[in-house]
């Protein structure tokens, strides 16, 4: 029987784009699904360069792999991957390398390590970014877990991730659950930056009265410059895409519903947990929240009115200040998703590399952008930072787009247009740059009901009052 190097459980879309590109860098590989027409699928989209075989037996399938053998599973988070594991441990040896690529909530990674490394096998989780085109051209690949595994499939990953500068996007993210752990935070990150785009276009169309030509040009121009990113992109074409139904633009018919598969709320939840703040990413996740109240929200437009919306004075100038706003508010939205990895790798010794992810995120990935390539010179420079708000580079930055993102907001509340994100990544800086919070009467408050005590400027310790209670 002819043995392989890599097995892939689940040939869905995913699973199937990954196992070409795996097999088209020269590595042989056997795919397995339950469903026979994946399977004639996967053999009949090879080339003949590829070597690839698919089962839809387990036991076939592990038998046709090399030893140690190194699995990879693209099935969905939760149960299903369970329910593989279940079934192939059996069928294992000691050293054995199993992969498992989907989008897992990692405290579920860091069972799985922890069971497997009882029976002597591998575990890996391993956040998988850039989509159905990134699986099968070059994705950006976050590995995490066991570093001997890593080490043995390292070759593999680097051959098939993206490249940027001739370097691999894939690295070690650290121990047990770190891989999926990036992928989580690349997620809620990637929520807020949708999220800052959606309410860049709907200030322009607003308050510029731009349709969707003007739109398209707009966003290829600042996809051309600063702002250039695979989600910008993106946005510039959805701008052309026409309605085979209306023979009008397809944005126009899209319901205003957005889905969610529960990564950004992991995210805000993990924020929560760790005492983290995230606001932007939060907003992003609220923001999806509201637009499934989408009967609510046609009621209470009727219900309550709002003024015409001025159209802005300078039309080219408003175009420009919305840029850098959204520049500047994505940077935060980076910002804050960083700063939870910088207090999850302490908190859970993931020892998470910073330098690393963003490098690793300049391609391949959703979220990748030229703004990451400033990232990693500042990481490069000092990767111990606990935010890069913190860099002198990046102050520079911000001090040169905050004027724009302020005037933005006052023009989205001035004429009632929802900017939930840019206002909470406004109010994320003012807060984190302001020395002095009005904390200190918050402290004073829950010391009054509740004998929580309070900290003093002037002496160290923690202090009670008895307060006044007079009228």
């Amino acid at each position: 029987m002819d043995t392989y190097s890599y097995g892939m459980v689940g040939l869905g879309v995913m699973g199937r784009n990954l196992l070409y590109n795996i097999a088209e860098n020269g590595f042989s590989i056997v795919g397995f699904d339950l469903d026979i027409q994946k399977i004639n699928d996967l053999q009949g989209g090879a080339t003949a360069e590829m070597t690839v075989a698919g089962t839809d037996s387990l036991e076939e399938f592990v038998a046709k792999l090399e030893t140690p053998r190194k699995i990879i599973l693209m099935v969905p988070a939760g149960k299903p991957v369970d329910a593989v594991l279940e079934n192939i441990k059996p069928l294992l040896s000691k050293g054995d390398i199993v992969i498992d690529a989907g989008n897992s909530y990692f405290k579920d990674t860091n069972r799985r390590v922890a069971d497997l490394a009882v029976l002597g096998l591998h575990f890996m989780g391993m956040g998988v970014s850039g989509g159905e085109k990134g699986a099968r051209f070059g994705p950006s690949i976050m590995p995490g877990g066991d570093l001997e595994a890593f080490h043995s499939v390292r070759p593999m990953l680097e051959a098939i991730s993206a490249k940027v500068n001739g370097e691999a996007c894939t690295a070690y993210m650290g121990q047990d659950a770190a891989g999926h752990y990036v992928k989580m935070v690349h997620n809620g990150i990637e929520y807020a930056v949708m999220q800052l785009i959606s309410e860049a276009y709907d200030l322009l169309r607003k308050g510029a009265d731009l349709n969707n030509d003007q739109l398209h040009e707009i966003f290829k121009d600042w996809n051309n410059g600063e702002l250039n990113s695979f989600l910008i992109e993106i946005t510039r074409d959805i701008f052309q895409q026409k309605d085979p139904v209306t023979g009008g633009f397809l944005v126009d018919q899209i319901l205003d519903k957005a889905g969610s598969k529960g990564t950004g709320k992991w995210t805000s939840e993990e924020a929560l947990e760790n005492g983290v703040a995230i606001p932007t990413i939060d907003a992003a996740v609220a923001s999806r929240t509201l637009s499934s109240y989408k009967s609510e929200r046609v009621q209470a437009s009727q219900l309550y009115s709002k003024s015409a919306i001025a159209r802005a004075e300078n039309t080219e100038l408003f175009i420009q200040e919305v840029r850098d706003a959204l520049f500047l508010a994505t940077l935060i939205s980076y910002t804050q998703g960083l700063s939870l990895l910088v207090k999850a790798s302490e908190e859970y010794q993931f020892h998470i590399p910073l330098k690393d992810v963003v490098k690793i995120w300049r391609g391949g990935c959703i979220i990748r952008s030229s703004l990451l390539e400033k990232f990693y010179e500042v990481y490069s420079e000092d990767s111990n930072l606990s935010n890069i708000l913190l860099s002198q580079d990046i102050a520079e930055i911000v001090n040169s787009k905050i004027s724009s993102l302020r005037k933005t907001i006052v023009f989205s509340t001035s004429n009632g247009i929802s900017t939930l994100a840019f206002q909470t990544a406004l109010a994320y800086f003012d807060a984190y740059t302001t020395e002095s919070l009005p904390i200190n009467l918050i402290q004073a408050q829950r010391d009054y009901f509740g004998a929580h005590t309070y900290q003093r400027k002037d002496q160290d310790g923690f202090f009670h009052t008895s307060w006044n209670t007079n009228n």
